[in-house]
Formats: C-alpha cells, structure tokens, sequence
C-alpha cells in the first residue's frame, strides 16, 4: 500500500496555524486600528503618531486579509487532517 509521507500532515498543520495566527492579529489590528493618517511632507514618522504602512492593499483592508488568512488557515487544516487519516 502506498502511504503519504507522515511529515507532509505535520507541515500542513504548521501551515495552517500560521496562517490563522497571522490573519488573526491581521484582523484585530484592521478592528482597532485608527484609520493610516497621510504624511505628505516627510516620509517618514516620528516615534509619537502611528505608522501609515499598509499591509496589503487599499481596496482589501486589514481586516478582511485577515479573515482570508484564517479561512486558509482552516482549509489547511482539514487537509492535514484529511491528509492524515488517509494515512492510518
């Protein structure tokens, strides 16, 4: 019987819970963040006001990144664990 390699479940769990962790503090800083302020006549800020740096796009906040991290996070753990009963 041709088995799958027991390391490929353990990645994909590390995968899984990576992703949720991200796109879980993703979401709570798209939840409790001030909106970016726009510093126009310097690049960069002092250490006293908010950083503007986005981490993803404009048209996809924060928030809804990650809520897709932690969708994905899901999805990869049901295929490790898919994964692994297939292997039992």
């Amino acid at each position: 019987m041709n088995r799958p390699d027991p390391r490929r479940a353990t990645v994909l769990y590390a995968m899984s819970a990576t992703c949720a962790a991200i796109g879980a503090l993703l979401w709570v800083r798209g939840r409790t963040s001030t909106p970016p302020r726009v510093y126009g006549s310097f690049l960069a800020a002092d250490s006293y006001t908010s950083s503007a740096w986005q981490v993803w796009s404009q048209t996809v906040p924060e928030e809804r990144l990650g809520l897709y991290l932690v969708m994905a996070g899901l999805v990869l753990a049901v295929a490790g664990r898919l994964l692994s009963d297939r292997r039992d």
